[in-house]
């Protein structure tokens, strides 16, 4: 029985590494008609920086499941520089990026579509 949870749990963490790995980006997407934005990661972690200025949007978000991302340190590019927002990003095979940022536990909810370059 021990063998077998063992081996469960090794081919779990087997696929949790390939959906890590497997999830590099490295695309262009339009903000509100444009703003041209580069989504891109490393290390595993995704940023979205917007080209005009370098400004980062997603601050390093992780991998939460197949084309999701998630994190605590998502910005607003029409918002004060200090606040920070819980994000999620799903990376659409339909060419869109939708982007959302809440904050005082989901009360207050921004989101957006973006169209790949």
């Amino acid at each position: 029985m021990k063998t077998m949870f063992v081996a469960g749990l090794a081919l779990a963490l087997a696929g949790a590494a390939s959906l890590a790995t497997a999830q590099e980006v490295n695309k262009t997407y339009i903000r509100k008609g444009e703003q041209e934005v580069r989504v891109f990661t490393v290390d595993g972690k995704l940023f979205c920086r917007r080209s005009s200025d370098n400004f980062e949007m997603c601050n390093g978000m992780e991998l939460s499941g197949p084309s999701t991302f998630k994190g605590k340190k998502m910005k607003h590019p029409d918002m004060p520089r200090f606040m920070t927002f819980n994000g999620t990003v799903v990376i659409g095979s339909n060419r869109k990026l939708s982007i959302e940022g809440c904050m005082i536990g989901g009360a207050f909810c921004d989101s957006e579509i973006w169209d790949e370059k």
